[in-house]
This record gives C-alpha cells, structure tokens and sequence, in this order.
C-alpha cells in the first residue's frame, strides 16, 4: 500500500511540475539583468532593425526552431523596420554563454538600441512576439 501512495505522490508532482512548464513555455518575459546587455551587428552578424530585432537562437536538429522561424518571419513582415535573425547556437558558443542561452529556440526581443527587452525560451506565440515589439518600438 505504501508503494502505491508513493508512485501517487510521484504522479501528483510531475503532473502539476507539467503543469507549471506548459504555462511558461514561449512566454515573452522581462529578466533585470538583460536590460544592461546591448547587442550590435558585431554580436549578431547582422545589422539591426530600425525599430526592432528579432534575434533567434536554434539548432540543426531543433523541430520547434522551424516553426518559430516563420512565425518569427511573418511578424518581421508585418511590422515596418522589424529585422529576424537566426543565430545557430552550436556555431556561437561563447555568446550562448554569455546570455546564459539553456535551450533552443530562445529568441530575444531587442530595441532599436540593441537592449533585450523581452526574452523566451520555447515556441512563442504570434500575439506574445507582437505585443513584445509594442514595447520595444
């Protein structure tokens, strides 16, 4: 019977841990200390928008990476003086590092002043990207 209560205990937890990665995944967060960090055409290995940036981090292997691709792709589109960039996170290790990068696709919002605004990691929505470039134009 013990065993039984265990393996419910453990069911319950990994259920509600689930639970509470499903509601951040791909959300759009502000993080303190990203403010501070500017990033240039130096960083990036291409210029910035003239309003915004979109920066993608992914991998070769990275399913959810292609879909955040487009939907990267329509909003730099819809949005005039918006840039995407893709950067292969196996090829730019030390910035990886040094953005403290844990998991592919981690895209970063960025003003026209190269400041991160907005990150997240995971598949984000059209309307989060959207409403996250409101506040980085």
């Amino acid at each position: 019977m013990s065993g039984l209560m265990v393996c419910a205990v453990v069911l319950v937890a990994a259920g509600a841990f689930g639970l509470m990665r499903r509601r951040s995944e791909g959300r759009l967060k502000v993080r303190g200390r990203d403010g501070e960090r500017r990033l240039g055409a130096a960083d990036l290995g291409e210029r910035l928008g003239e309003r915004a940036t979109l920066v993608q981090f992914s991998s070769a292997f990275c399913q959810p990476c292609r879909a955040t691709r487009r939907t990267l792709t329509e909003v730099a589109g819809m949005v005039g003086g918006v840039a995407h960039v893709e950067i292969d996170a196996e090829e730019r290790l030390e910035l990886v590092r040094e953005l403290n990068i844990l998991r592919t696709p981690t895209v970063l919002v960025l003003d026209s002043a190269g400041r991160i605004v907005r990150r997240a990691s995971g598949q984000p929505r059209r309307a989060d990207v959207i409403a996250a470039l409101g506040e980085a134009v």
